[in-house]
């Protein structure tokens, strides 16, 4: 196999240095990745309106819960094709990729014909206000139409990661998040298309990215020469994979399950509200990128080095996952608190409006918090590398379970800010599950492949 040498190597480099290699790329791919709605809210926020915003922002809570799922998915599938690459199976390898890929695009063409058929029954489900439903429902119903090709990408871009490549995603996301805000720019601003052109600016750019990111796949694995035939489909192989995906999918989203949920609570607050909680949303989910894409750079670290059958270099390796996300988290907590006001203004304009305050309140409390979530991804991605998926499917469940209950049962009494002074408190029980288990060293004997 022709290859240059990279910068890294996850099975004999040095731990910190080789997740640190790999988790960069990473991180910036998964900025961009947020790009698309960042662009698409700051685009609708400053030239159409406060209202289409808000509307953005309704559908975003149930927009990034297909993104988590195909990111989950992909990641969770991953495991398996990373550990047969650590064992230098490389016909299973292949076939793993080609099962991911097939499972994938069926679950993704699935879940658009339902959100097509449902869309303005899942908009009535989290109560959408009547200004800014039909707004909220044509934005939702184009992004159904392109959810194949995110679903495609991001499986595709995990595929890549688990190769050991975190790069090409990245190049991807640059290019399709630039282009991304050059349509928004063109259909909005000049043709004057407000929602419409939002989505379907992101529409065109996650297909173009689709395409290319298969293709570079593709040629990808003609690099890896395969030792036995190498199948398109394995339903044994599917198994394995979707024992890992589920539970890996609930990780990824339970975030955006959470904002789900609770959006019907924020909802009943009013459009200007939402708008406020809308612009939160959207620099808490770039504040959180470092701190998931260490956890999924951990599970890569692990499964190789399971597969290889080097359990020191992973907990060599979990120790320097501390040192990043307590340093990332204390930089965010800073940032936020000196000049919190100057990123909601990038949504909102500033001054006395209730939206503006709202968004404010939001970013500077969950400031504090953000090295929890580092904590608990961390561990996770841990026990997710390993193939142990039932402690930390207990523990997001419980992160899930706190994050909603505590917003239902006492936003409608003491306010909207309970939205968010939950979160951190289910971070930080998931976090306390999942490193329990840890302790116990269970996840040392789990084989996820056959030797």
């Amino acid at each position: 196999m022709k290859e240059t040498r990279k910068k890294y190597d996850m099975l004999t480099d040095n731990p910190g240095k080789s997740l640190l290699f790999f988790v960069l790329p990473m991180i910036l791919g998964n900025l961009f990745q947020q790009f698309y709605n960042i662009t698409d809210s700051v685009v609708v926020g400053k030239f159409v309106g406060e209202q289409a915003l808000a509307a953005v922002g309704a559908s975003y809570a149930i927009t990034n819960v297909f993104i988590a799922i195909a990111i989950g998915g992909g990641i969770g599938s991953s495991v398996v094709i990373s550990q047969f690459l650590g064992a230098g199976k490389l016909a299973k390898m292949k076939t793993a990729v080609y099962t991911t890929m097939f499972n994938f695009l069926g679950i993704a063409a699935f879940l658009a014909a339902v959100g097509i058929l449902f869309n303005n029954r899942i908009l009535n489900l989290v109560n959408v206000p009547e200004d800014i439903f039909s707004d909220a429902a044509l934005y939702l119903a184009i992004y159904f139409l392109g959810l194949p090709f995110l679903f495609m990408y991001n499986v595709q871009a995990s595929i890549f990661n688990a190769l050991g490549d975190s790069k090409k995603p990245l190049y991807l996301l640059i290019f399709s998040s630039l282009l991304n805000i050059v349509l928004d720019m063109i259909l909005v601003i000049i043709f004057k298309q407000g929602i419409r052109g939002v989505a379907l600016a992101t529409l065109i750019a996650q297909g173009i990215s689709a395409v290319i990111s298969f293709l570079l796949l593709m040629r990808k694995l003609k690099g890896y020469p395969a030792e036995e035939p190498v199948r398109l489909y394995s339903g044994e192989m599917a198994v394995s994979m979707v024992k890992i995906a589920v539970p890996s999918t609930l990780q990824q989203s339970i975030v955006h399950i959470g904002i789900l949920l609770v959006q019907s609570v924020i909802n009943s607050f009013g459009s200007t509200a939402i708008a406020g909680y809308s612009a939160g949303m959207r620099i808490e989910s770039l504040s959180i990128v470092p701190m998931l894409a260490m956890g999924n750079a951990m599970s890569t670290f692990t499964a190789q080095n399971m597969g290889a059958g080097k359990i020191d270099r992973v907990k060599e390796g979990y120790r320097m996952c501390y040192v990043i996300v307590l340093t990332a988290g204390a930089v965010l907590c800073v940032m936020y608190q000196l000049a919190g006001g100057a990123f909601v203004s990038l949504f909102l304009d500033s001054g006395s409006s209730e939206a503006y305050s709202v968004g404010l309140s939001y970013v500077k409390f969950l400031s504090f918090f953000y090295s929890f979530i580092g904590l608990k991804a961390s561990t996770d991605g841990l026990l997710r590398g390993a193939g142990d998926v039932t402690a930390f499917t207990v523990a997001n469940l419980v992160n899930l379970a706190i994050r909603v209950s505590v917003t239902n049962l006492f936003a409608p009494i003491y306010g909207i800010q309970v939205a968010w002074m939950a979160v951190p408190l289910g971070w930080a029980a998931n976090y306390v599950i999942s490193f329990g288990w840890y302790l116990t060293g269970k996840w040392k004997k789990v084989r996820v492949i056959k030797k």
